[in-house]
């Protein structure tokens, strides 16, 4: 049977004035939120037949405790990210191309209502003293959200889609973000126990490439993942897995990334996972891959192989230990081998441009790019370093240089 436009409005709005009496008796109703909406369904609209009894119900429950409109969107594969700007403007990002839906919410607060069943359940909330938050939802999707009076034109809710298989490197290869012999090479620098840096903007998909390349670590070793929040999804059998936790209401119990990275050190790890690097822990992640961890994997927002070193030493410099920055500039050099740099291309697609070794220069820390994607065609050249040349040849034959 073919979809009523009118026939599924005048289901919402029932649904809309059901749900408020729902609301309206929860102070003296007992039993099952489930089993109460099939019960004021089958009282208020007991004159519809079965079938739309039963997407009443659903209507009602989504209003009720689910996120409403949205719902659809999440349950489609297809959608990465949906992204909310007002009750009347719905986005999603499909094939890394973002484009219009054709979902709404009925005003603001059924949107705000929609924020509140997402934070609640976290000990979260996001109002005008607080209009700021980051939450995850049940699945491991990633959420931030905006409101009055930082947002001007509705609250704002986006929401990074979580994939509970990610992607490995043949997937990544198929789907074109790097071709065999770039995989073969970036095995060879997992297994050489190479320091790697992934860098790159904001969805360029730094997170999956992070991910294939765990993929590489051997089975007997044991790797503890620290992240903001939880996104990585490694397939070994001896993962440790540890996330930060923002402070509570009342403005106590946060535990930061780089407190974090400070405690994985302490729990003999052969591979310390960074998922981002965004702040001060960048110099603790430093002082470990220097001092005997070797092989540890970390993501950084940058432009550049180069912009990437500039802002590991900025951001180092925020642990405010007073330092030189010339001392922190040696470090970088010491601790990093690779910079793989990706972004995303006009069609959507996301592609590692550059693989960099990291060379000491005179001014501390310089890159040296050893691939590069130029007009859609891949230029290689031999490392400079010796001692990374060996390394990488000793775990696998590299690709030839052009």
């Amino acid at each position: 049977m073919e979809a009523d436009p009118a026939y599924d409005d005048a289901l919402d709005s029932l649904a809309a004035v059901l749900r408020d009496r729902l609301l309206l008796e929860a102070g003296s109703a007992d039993g099952d939120l489930h089993e109460r909406i099939q019960s004021l369904v089958d009282r208020e609209a007991g004159l519809l037949d079965d079938e739309a009894r039963a997407r009443l119900v659903a209507r009602v429950a989504e209003r009720s405790f689910g996120l409403g409109p949205l719902e659809a969107l999440l349950g489609d594969p297809t959608v990465d990210e949906v992204m909310v700007n007002g009750p009347d403007q719905v986005w999603v990002e499909r094939a890394g191309r973002i484009e219009p839906t054709g979902v709404s919410f009925a005003g603001e607060a059924d949107l705000r209502h929609a924020i509140e069943r997402i934070l609640a359940p976290l000990g979260r909330r996001a109002d005008e003293a607080e209009p700021l938050c980051d939450a995850r939802l049940p699945d491991g999707s990633r959420v931030n959200v905006v409101v009055a009076p930082l947002a001007l034109d509705g609250s704002v809710l986006t929401i990074r889609r979580f994939r509970r298989r990610g992607f490995g490197p043949a997937d990544l290869v198929a789907n074109g973000t790097w071709d065999a012999p770039l995989r073969d090479l970036l095995q060879c620098a997992v297994l050489a126990r190479c320091n790697v840096l992934i860098s790159g903007g904001t969805g360029s998909g730094k997170t999956t490439t992070l991910n294939a390349l765990t993929e590489f670590i051997g089975d007997g070793e044991r790797i503890v993942t620290v992240e903001d929040a939880a996104e990585l999804r490694l397939r070994h059998a001896h993962v440790v897995r540890l996330e930060a936790r923002p402070a509570s209401l009342e403005g106590r119990g946060e535990v930061t990334v780089r407190r974090l990275v400070r405690n994985a050190l302490r729990m003999r790890p052969d591979r310390i996972v960074v998922g981002e690097v965004r702040g001060a822990e960048a110099l603790d992640m430093l002082s470990a891959m220097s001092s005997g961890h070797d092989g540890s994997l970390s993501t950084v927002h940058a432009g550049s192989p180069e912009e990437a070193l500039r802002r590991v030493e900025t951001l180092a410099l925020m642990a405010g230990l007073g330092l030189p920055h010339e001392a922190i500039r040696a470090q970088v050099a010491g601790a990093l081998d690779l910079v793989v740099h990706q972004a995303r291309m006009s069609d959507g697609r996301r592609r590692v441009v550059a693989v960099s070794e990291v060379v000491r220069v005179a001014g501390g820390a310089a890159t040296r790019e050893l691939y590069a994607l130029r007009d859609g065609r891949p230029t290689w050249r031999a490392p400079l370093g010796e001692t990374l040349a060996a390394r990488l040849a000793a775990a696998q034959p590299q690709p030839r240089a052009a």
